[in-house]
């Protein structure tokens, strides 16, 4: 498939693609505070310093919300399938990522979700989310 690919070099995002690439999960984070920056950015707007890194993360998350698409729109991903956004556990402030679970799987606000990483062409690997059995 020629899904759309992360782009490794990015400023801002560049750090998750290469971790993700080594099977880690990462998050941005102030060295000054402590906090968490997702959307990722080099800036910590809570106390304005440019002292930032990538922290590693466990891949645990809840389940924050959801929608299955129906309706396809691209020949490169066939319906259905769901959208998910977790929160990640143990990150403050809150950090939500999104990921794709092929077709309708049976899901409820507040689950249990892990992390893997999924191949995504090109050498690149993407995290994903599943349901925890």
């Amino acid at each position: 498939m020629a899904r759309f690919q992360p782009v490794p070099h990015d400023r801002d995002t560049g750090g998750l693609f290469e971790a993700t690439a080594e099977g880690r999960l990462v998050i941005r984070a102030c060295k000054a505070c402590g906090s968490a920056l997702h959307p990722p950015v080099a800036y910590c707007r809570y106390c304005a310093s440019w002292d930032t890194d990538w922290r590693d993360v466990e891949g645990r998350a809840r389940l924050y919300a959801w929608t299955t698409v129906t309706h396809q729109v691209h020949p490169d991903y066939p319906t259905p399938y769901t959208v998910v956004l977790v929160e990640l556990e143990a990150v403050t402030p809150v950090v939500r990522m999104v990921g794709y679970i092929d077709g309708v799987p049976d899901l409820r606000a507040g689950m249990a979700m892990e992390a893997y990483f999924a191949a995504s062409g090109d050498g690149q690997r993407l995290p994903q989310w599943r349901p925890v059995p």
